[in-house]
Parts: structure tokens; sequence; C-alpha cells
């Protein structure tokens, strides 16, 4: 009992020394009944990332956005994603229900690679969405690096050190981290969970903790990445496996609500605290992408079933400027526009 307290004490000391509590993201994948697969995400932030929504359409030529050197490639799938600061992919889900995660860790160093082609960081969901269609396609393809990460800093002057979360519709899973330059990838079902820092082993570590104490006896109850991890796994596991849509995809709301920010919270002695900005859930299954303002009354969604992404089609945009009330299926919504240039480094 003893050996357990002190191990107890001594991972909160370890986490209070290393928690990054400034910038976090939770991303889980729950697998209900009837093949249901939906992945949800909670976008944190220190400020309004000035989000909107586009669908891209396959054939499109593209550009990796690292200046001299790119690499280029024409997008085999058409997808639908939620941009950051028209300047990035953030999040988003192909038409073969491939959906990819950019959350922020402090500890990416993405390393040299000089002969390979260079791909802009904020481009790294979209070349992801745009050639493949399963995990397993996409890890053997990337686990050859076939681009190096160039990295930029973001609008708001912080470093672009994030790590990519992608799943498929039969809930494979799999994480890409840049640690000390040097590519790491976790693939399988079981990595469902995954937050901000410390680096995906050291989360996977502290999850084999809490399982052994349960979540039921006690869970952390913090904004900190690791807390948020343990409260993720722990109910996208507890739930039940609902047959019925409506209550599957509320299920994933529920979770990742439990683990999202307060609005507009701050401590005295972390003043600058990032908060839940927006929520996403990705219905894998019928191809739905829901998502939630945190200061919207609704949540709203679009059908990629009624989306047009034949090659003959322009790149098109659902503006979220000024925070426009949506609610319900707003696949319609979308209006042609000039697709935005991917955030690139300092010539």
């Amino acid at each position: 009992m003893f050996r357990k307290i002190h191990l107890f004490a001594l991972i909160i000391l370890t986490l209070l020394l290393q928690a990054t509590p400034a910038v976090s993201c939770t991303r889980f994948i729950y697998t209900a009944d009837d093949n249901q697969v939906l992945t949800g995400r909670s976008m944190d932030w220190l400020e309004d990332l000035h989000s909107d929504l586009w669908a891209f359409s396959r054939g499109m030529e593209r550009d990796g956005g690292a200046g001299k050197g790119s690499i280029k490639w024409t997008a085999k799938y058409g997808s639908v994603i939620a941009s950051g600061y028209d300047a990035a992919s953030a999040d988003g889900m192909n038409e073969k229900g491939l959906v990819a995660n950019l959350l922020y860790l402090a500890e990416s160093e993405y390393g040299s690679l000089n002969n390979k082609p260079g791909l802009s960081v904020a481009a790294w969901v979209q070349y992801v969405l745009d050639n493949y269609a399963t995990v397993n396609e996409a890890v053997d393809s990337i686990r050859k690096e076939p681009f190096r990460i160039v990295a930029a800093k973001l609008p708001n002057g912080s470093a672009p050190t994030l790590h990519l979360a992608i799943s498929d519709p039969t809930g494979d899973s799999a994480i890409f981290e840049y640690i000390k330059g040097k590519l790491t990838i976790h693939h399988g079902k079981q990595f469902k969970v995954m937050t901000n820092s410390p680096i995906y082993d050291r989360q996977l570590a502290l999850d084999d903790y809490w399982q052994e104490i349960g979540g039921l006896t006690m869970l952390p109850g913090t904004n900190r990445a690791s807390d948020r991890y343990v409260r993720a796994s722990f109910y996208v596991d507890a739930l039940p496996k609902f047959k019925d849509n409506r209550m599957a995809v509320s299920a994933a709301f529920s979770v990742i609500r439990n683990v999202s920010v307060p609005i507009g919270i701050t401590t005295p002695d972390h003043p600058n605290i990032s908060t839940t900005i927006w929520r996403s859930v990705s219905d894998q299954k019928n191809l739905i992408y829901y998502y939630e303002s945190a200061i919207s009354p609704n949540i709203f969604w679009i059908d990629l079933k009624k989306i047009d992404f034949s090659s003959t089609q322009k790149p098109q945009k659902i503006s979220l400027q000024g925070h426009p009330i949506f609610a319900g299926d707003v696949s319609e919504h979308f209006v042609p526009t000039k697709p935005f240039k991917w955030m690139a480094p300092e010539k």
C-alpha cells in the first residue's frame, strides 16, 4: 500500500513539474455497436483560431508549402476539414472515412532530412487525407519518410510543435510524433486516446498506472493533458456500445465535453490557460463530420455523402468568422472560395 501511495505521489509531482497547461487538446476513438466508429477531438487554444470549414475535391494539385523543394501531390480523395487561421488544416475526414487530428506537443523536434522534399507542418493533415484511404496504408507510406516536416511559427508566434493522430472506419489508429528528430509511430487499435505532453510513450505508461487504480475508485480531474488522457481513456471504454447512431454520437460528445477546458478559465499561476474553442466528432461509418463551437448553442454537421468531390469542383468554404449560429445539416452552405495557402517558414 505504501509503495502505491509513494508511486502516486511521485507521478503527481512529475506531472506538476512537466505539464504544459497553456496548450491542450484531446482526441479519442469510440467504437459503438453495429460497426460504428467515431473519433472525437477538442481544439483548445489561447485565442480564436479563426477556423473555417472547407471541402476539398479529389484531383487538386497540391504543394507542400515548404518553399523550394516542397513535396507535390494530386489529391486522390476529397475531404472536409477545419482550418486553423486559414493557413493550416487542423482536423478533418476524407470521403473514405479516414480522420486526421493535429494536436500540440511541446516535445516535437522534426529534424532535418535535407535530402527529402519539404512538407509544411500546416499541410500534414491534408497530405494524409488527400493520399490515403486507411490507417495501414498511411503508416506503410509515411514510415518510409517520403517528406521532411518543415516548421513555421504560428500566426500568434507560438512554436509549431505538433503531433498527428489518424483513424479509419475499422477503428485502426496511428500516432505520429517526431522526437529528437526521429519519427515515432504507434500503430494499432489500442491507441485510442491522445492528448498533449508528455510524449506518447509516457502517456501510455501513465494510463497503465491508472488502469490499475480503476476509474470508479478515483479519476484525476484537472485540465492537464495527462489528467484529460486518463479521463478520456476510462470513459471511452466505459461507454455502452450504442447501436442507435444518435445515441452513439451523443456518447462521443459527452466524453469530449468531459475533457474540455471551460471557456475563458484563468488562474493566478497560469493566466493564459488555453480553453476549448471547438469540438468535432467524426462519424466514420456514416461519413458525417459534426462540429460544435464552444460559444454556439447548437451542434451542426456536414454529410460528406452530399458533397460533390469530383475533380471538376472548386474548393468550397463555410465561413465561421463572427461565430454564426448554425444548426443541423449545413452541407449545402458551402461557397466556392479560393483555397488558403499553407503557413510557410520564413525565407
